[in-house]
């Protein structure tokens, strides 16, 4: 299962026809202005010369629609032009939707299906690009260019506006505004030398080295930020190629203390991302409770991964079954070790939403039923036709139209005598909203015991007030309990685990006695766990000295190895942003290095995490050491985390880049593409950007491993980003044309399946389609989809039965809007009969008005 970036706006189709002189004329355009282009976003790392001065700001932008039949191509091209001739009068809807993608219109050439745009910032370019290649801006212009007919009757083609851009062009534009801005990252293109101005020698940098440039100033040579050492040199035209705007950015986000420092890694481990086993090459004796010893020789089953730009890994001896940190550097590979395809842990929640099918199910039925009846009040205009209009269509009469409306009677009789034991109740009733799907982060783990804080009396040396803390403290193995405990920040640790205290001062006494007899007793795994409370206290109180006495305490006292690893990996996410924020760069390199090992290797690690700085110091040691899957799983941890944070602005560029990386790749790496296009669209969503989101939705349900809830999750996405552009109230919303993509996915998708519940989700969307249909004055096709579902309802009727009649008088409306008032006049008296005798209901209403209304048609 793999996502192509642009898959789906980014492949010619080749077609013979009879117009062979348009056909010419249009790949001679094409050759024009897209000859030579990749879609590899890799493509805007080509070298260009460091004394060019003249850089384009235009970018053209040519538009193609491509799939369907090839009788169609003129009329859907014409249709394009058409289109864009009415965004140069009134360019309001399409600047509307460039600021969205962070891009400015200069101007549309629609003879030649061409958009021109340009870029005030490399942030435009890099998120630009990234619509792109992800394949959103595509969906985009689709939604702007082709009409709600158009989409209606295609529904069975693969027709979609095709984008092309020159990137070279953009290359250069790119190169422009990093000039003007005054310094950037790039990499080496070739191994150089650069006169040092801190050492006083010659740096050397490698090929494919990143650093930082600063353009001449005044005469003066290029400058140079070595990130391996914080080496500056000076060279007067090096061969240097920026690096790719996501990189870009995020390097400038980083903070000097992360950015630059801690070498290049030394290590040679030939797989760069290894699961399986790996053998000792030298003698070491572990430096600390958290490490191994090991043997020339012994064996070393990998926990997790082994990433060979890291210093470390977490590893489990085969012999002792002994857990913990083992030098990468020290080991190489056995005859049973793989380089990873999945960038996952086993055990690990593989997505960023937890979704449940059955729930998904119930509330999209609901959803359906409540959007279709916003319709009511439109539905049946009585007064719209005239008798003439319907004598037309008497004329049309034939044998083979007769035996199909006994057929549709037949059909109609046998759904209505299976209704006769029905409920009239319906069989869903939830309020027709979906929920937002729960994080997959959020926590199962059952609540540990409150603890009651007594007063702390000096002199006092009776501990049986703390004997219920320290029991539960106890043992050196992780327990669930726990994971509350370490994952919980200081203000709620103080009022959720802990009562009895007046302020936190007093629980920090309490806590600090407590530690004090843990220690005497030389209770060794208490006294760790209350020093690592204390820590967290303190810094939660901005007392970050303090906060990292109690840290390192904590991993100098245990006398035995670390077996709980979370309780490790917590204590090493609170002081390495300490560190960072203390300048004291070589103990937040060796830490965050010992951290990465952890959360490479044991699941739920990234929980422990109250900051992002270790998982930034992780994607930047991936980026510089040219490491795609270390790159993609930090990525999607950095996701994660912020998700889990409910940080959904710093979600986006990292679910974005994740994605671009698995095109690139043309692999998932375990991931789910239909998840993280949901995840992106639901981000996109809250930060007020629609065309986004609606691209998004269709993106996810397009994936070939979509499956049916990933695509009814996308159509509720896509209704409510939809209804949100067209300013509707909940009130006033019903179903735009935009979903009957979503809604043919699902109904193919749901074919055969035996369950009620997909029974009654099919007879819904089947109803909603003939709707839409109808609408956009496609009555024939309305007619179409009742039919099929009549024909295909099976002996089971699980619908209740007025929502079975008002289907059925839907379909005698649409046949009275399709001039055929005799066969509407069938359903309606076949629907009359079904009803008791005596018992009046506005739906019987309904049927007596519209079959006074198909009588009058029929003079």
């Amino acid at each position: 299962m793999s996502s192509r970036p642009d898959q789906d706006t980014g492949r010619y189709q080749k077609k013979s026809s009879t117009e062979g002189q348009h056909r010419e004329e249009k790949s001679l355009r094409h050759s024009r202005i897209v000859r030579g282009f990749s879609r590899d976003s890799a493509s805007l790392k080509r070298t260009v010369s460091i004394c060019e001065e003249n850089f384009p700001t235009a970018l053209p932008v040519l538009l193609d629609v491509v799939g369907g039949p090839e009788s169609r191509d003129e009329q859907t091209q014409e249709m394009l032009r058409g289109k864009l001739r009415i965004l140069q009068a009134d360019s309001t809807e399409v600047n509307a939707l460039f600021m969205e993608l962070s891009t400015h219109l200069i101007s549309i050439n629609s003879e030649e299906n061409m958009m021109f745009v340009t870029f005030k910032t490399f942030e435009e370019i890099w998120k630009f690009t990234t619509y792109y290649t992800v394949g959103l801006l595509g969906r985009c212009m689709e939604g702007l260019l082709l009409d709600q007919r158009f989409c209606l009757s295609s529904l069975e083609e693969d027709i979609r506006i095709q984008v092309s851009i020159q990137e070279e062009t953009l290359s250069l534009i790119y190169k422009g505004i990093l000039m003007q801005e005054g310094s950037f990252f790039a990499s080496c293109s070739t191994n150089q030398m650069f006169d040092s101005s801190t050492s006083g020698g010659d740096l050397y940098l490698e090929q494919g080295d990143i650093a930082q440039f600063e353009p001449p100033f005044l005469g003066s040579g290029w400058t140079m930020l070595c990130l391996a050492d914080g080496g500056r040199g000076t060279a007067p035209r090096p061969a240097v190629k920026p690096v790719i705007p996501f990189y870009q950015w995020f390097l400038k986000s980083c903070a000097e203390g992360v950015l630059v420092g801690d070498g290049k890694p030394s290590c040679d481990f030939p797989l760069q991302f290894a699961r399986g086993t790996c053998l000792a090459t030298m003698e070491y004796d572990a430096g600390g409770p958290d490490e191994l010893s090991v043997a020339p020789g012994d064996r070393i089953i990998i926990v997790g991964l082994l990433v060979s730009c890291f210093e470390w890994f977490t590893g489990r001896k085969e012999a002792t079954g002994e857990v913990g940190l083992v030098k990468t550097s020290l080991v190489e590979p056995s005859t049973d070790i793989t380089q990873s395809e999945d960038i996952f842990l086993d055990g690990e929640e593989r997505t960023l939403f937890s979704v449940q099918e059955d729930k998904v199910l119930e509330e999209t039925t609901a959803l359906l039923q409540k959007r279709s009846q916003n319709d009511t009040g439109q539905k049946y205009k009585l007064d719209t036709m005239s008798c003439q209009d319907s004598e037309k269509q008497k004329s049309l009469g034939s044998s083979s139209k007769v035996d199909a409306q006994t057929d549709l009677k037949r059909n109609i009789q046998r759904i209505l005598d299976q209704g006769k034991h029905s409920s009239p109740d319906p069989v869903v009733t939830v309020n027709g909203t979906l929920k937002e799907p729960r994080l997959a982060t959020e926590s199962k783990n059952p609540i540990p015991p409150c603890f009651t804080v007594h007063p702390v009396v000096e002199g006092n040396t009776n501990t049986e007030n703390f004997i219920p803390l320290l029991s539960f403290l106890e043992g050196r193995d992780y327990r669930a309990e726990f994971g509350v405990l370490y994952g919980l920040g200081s203000e709620l640790l103080a009022s959720s685990i802990f009562t009895g205290h007046s302020d936190e001062d007093e629980l920090i006494a309490f806590l600090g006695v407590a530690r004090e007899t843990a220690r005497k007793k030389r209770l060794y795994w208490p006294h760790t766990r209350l020093c690592f409370l204390l820590g967290k206290l303190c810094a939660g109180r901005l007392k970050f000295s303090q906060a990292r006495v109690y840290m390192e305490e904590a991993l100098s006292v245990p006398r035995e190895s670390f077996t709980d690893l979370r309780l490790l990996a917590s204590i090493y996410s609170r002081l390495v942003p300490i560190y960072l924020l203390q300048k004291n760069t070589e103990s937040f390199f060796a830490l965050a290095e010992r951290l990465a090992a952890l959360l490479f290797g044991i699941p739920d690690c990234l929980a422990c995490l109250e900051d992002n700085s270790a998982l930034k110091y992780i994607l930047k040691k991936a980026v510089l050491s040219h490491n795609q899957m270390a790159e993609a799983r930090a990525c999607y941890q950095l996701a994660k985390h912020h998700l889990t944070h409910a940080e959904g602005l710093r979600v986006v560029p990292y679910l974005e880049r994740l994605l671009v990386l698995s095109g690139e790749a043309q692999r998932t790496w375990g991931t789910s593409p239909s998840q993280e296009y949901l995840t992106l669209g639901r981000m996109y969503s809250e930060l007020q950007l629609p065309h986004l989101s609606v691209s998004s939705a269709r993106r996810a349900s397009l994936q070939p491993g979509a499956t049916l809830t990933d695509c009814l999750s996308s159509m509720a996405l896509a209704m409510h980003n939809v209804n949100r552009l067209y300013a509707f109230t909940e009130q006033e919303a019903s179903l735009p044309p935009e979903v009957a993509p979503y809604l043919h996915q699902a109904l193919s998708s749901i074919q055969g399946e035996g369950s009620d519940r997909y029974h009654v989700l099919g007879h819904r969307i089947a109803v909603c389609l003939s709707q839409l249909f109808c609408k956009n004055s496609m009555v024939g096709q309305a007619i179409c989809r009742m039919h099929t579902l009549i024909n295909n309802t099976g002996r089971s009727l699980c619908i209740s039965v007025p929502e079975r009649n008002s289907a059925l008088t839907w379909l005698a409306w649409l046949h009275i809007d399709n001039h055929q008032p005799d066969v509407a006049l069938g359903v309606l008296d076949l629907v009359l009969a079904s009803m008791p005798e005596y018992c009046t209901t506005p739906q019987e209403g309904v049927v007596l008005n519209m079959r006074g209304v198909a009588l009058r048609y029929m003079g």
